[in-house]
């Protein structure tokens, strides 16, 4: 029989010695470059060929935390992380996550983890108030929300719970189509491949690349005349690009008057709803069908914590609900609970609403606020230098904390710059472009980012770009 490989008094001993080793590598991430210098390969060429046939001291693995693990470390926990947006932990989420691991609960049933279930839908039901969601999405009402693992997840899900629909009216899913703002994120086209959708429509944006839903109608009535079935939309507040703002009112309009289903991403900016000043942008949620935003980007909880909602949740269990023998059991078929199993694809689930609870309650809903408020002033203090200068073009409003910007000598410049800020360090951005049109990006929200880091990045910028 096999030995245990750790008793309790070393785990103790070798867990103080990792959460000092988390702490030393944050208080370290000041000035270490983001990118690690290493070629495709140079990692797995570290480790042996074959697996240990002997157990190893657990010094040894600690010891390749660095020998191995940091060479080939993007640094994305660092206070200058600027490029795509911020996968954001915190030290209560970072807790959470190792009391969980600890705990070691299967809740893909009410029954196989109560409290996994009920603080996941209490708190859900916590940020309906907190972000000004319709009350009626609670689990109290006819919907509710459930942690899914990214926003491409929740997206799929509501793509195949429109498809659903729409065959019950015996359309058949190659004559279906989906429609999304050419500026989507491009899990809606991923989804709408997967789930079987014959067509998919990018949708014309105006001026600030919002959806222009003139344009989605004019495409709808020209598929209906063509005999196909519109079945979703999508619609964004704060595309990946650059925070673009769809009209989530007169988007739903469209929907509800042609019987679509409409889904809305919010995937980074829908943590700053817990602000009124921003609550304007989400104008016309009650017509929504279903919802996303990630705490795992700018709400201090660490991957994986996607939360989806639904106005109404029968649709969604009815078409992912499968019960076999082995996951009948009494407190499902003779209480009101919820099985969140019946919510998405997998059948297991982690507790992952620990973390988020934990964050809520450490840093409370005012320390939040604080943090999001002071990252779209950084943001709106950046967006204003680089419209004072004749070297930069601003391309985008910054209505949350991205600033989307680039040199006026053209795209080549505005690529090499790029380049150039990422390899001098310490910061990193991302190069992205639209319509052919190439720009920087810039998003201020990572959980230690302060007014210093910035400057310095603007300080970088000021230097490295050349003159018009």
């Amino acid at each position: 029989m096999p030995t245990d490989a750790m008793s309790a008094d070393e785990f103790r001993r070798y867990g103080k010695q990792l959460i000092d080793w988390i702490a030393d590598y944050w208080q370290g991430l000041e000035d270490v470059t983001i990118q690690p210098d290493i070629e495709p390969g140079e990692i797995r060429a570290m480790l042996p060929a074959a697996a240990p046939e002997a157990p190893e001291p657990f010094d040894a693995v600690i010891a390749d935390l660095d020998a191995v693990v940091a060479r080939g470390l993007v640094h994305w926990q660092s206070p200058h992380w600027f490029a795509y947006f911020p996968a954001n932990a915190s030290f209560p989420a970072i807790l959470a996550e190792l009391v969980s691991a600890g705990l070691g609960q299967q809740g893909m049933l009410w029954s196989t983890s109560p409290v996994t279930t009920e603080i996941e839908s209490h708190v859900l039901d916590w940020l309906v108030d907190l972000l000004g969601l319709p009350a009626h999405w609670k689990t109290t009402g006819p919907g509710g929300g459930v942690i899914q693992m990214s926003a491409s997840d929740a997206s799929h899900i509501a793509l195949v719970v429109a498809r659903h629909r729409a065959a019950a009216g015996n359309a058949r899913p190659h004559d279906m189509v989906a429609y999304t703002s050419s500026q989507a994120h491009s899990s809606i086209e991923k989804g709408a491949r997967v789930a079987g959708y014959g067509h998919i429509r990018p949708i014309n944006v105006d001026a600030q690349f919002g959806m222009l839903p003139d344009a989605l109608a004019a495409a709808i009535d020209g598929d209906l005349s063509a005999g196909l079935t519109p079945a979703f939309v999508g619609s964004t507040i704060g595309t990946t690009g650059t925070t673009a703002i769809d009209p989530i009112r007169a988007i739903g309009e469209v929907a509800q008057s042609n019987g679509l289903w409409h889904h809305v991403d919010a995937a980074f900016a829908g943590t700053a709803m817990l602000c009124d000043e921003f609550r304007h942008h989400q104008d016309g949620l009650e017509l929504v069908d279903s919802y996303n935003f990630n705490p795992h980007k700018w709400m201090l909880t660490n991957f994986d914590c996607s939360v989806l909602y639904v106005a109404d949740r029968r649709p969604l269990i009815e078409v992912l609900e499968i019960l076999p023998p082995y996951l009948k059991n009494r407190a499902s078929q003779v209480a009101d609970v919820i099985d969140y199993r019946d919510w998405h694809i997998p059948l297991g689930r982690r507790f992952r609403a620990l973390k988020l609870w934990w964050v809520l309650r450490t840093y409370g809903a005012s320390g939040l606020r604080a943090l999001i408020r002071e990252h779209v002033r950084l943001a709106r203090w950046l967006d204003r230098q680089l419209m004072d200068d004749d070297r930069f073009e601003v391309v985008a409003p910054t209505p949350f904390s991205l600033v989307s910007f680039r040199h006026v000598s053209g795209d080549s410049t505005t690529q090499s710059l790029a380049s150039e800020i990422n390899r001098e360090g310490p910061a990193y951005v991302t190069a992205s472009s639209i319509d052919g049109m190439h720009f920087i990006r810039v998003s201020i929200g990572q959980t230690n980012t302060r007014e210093a880091h910035v400057q310095r990045l603007w300080q970088t910028l000021d230097r490295l770009a050349p003159p018009v």
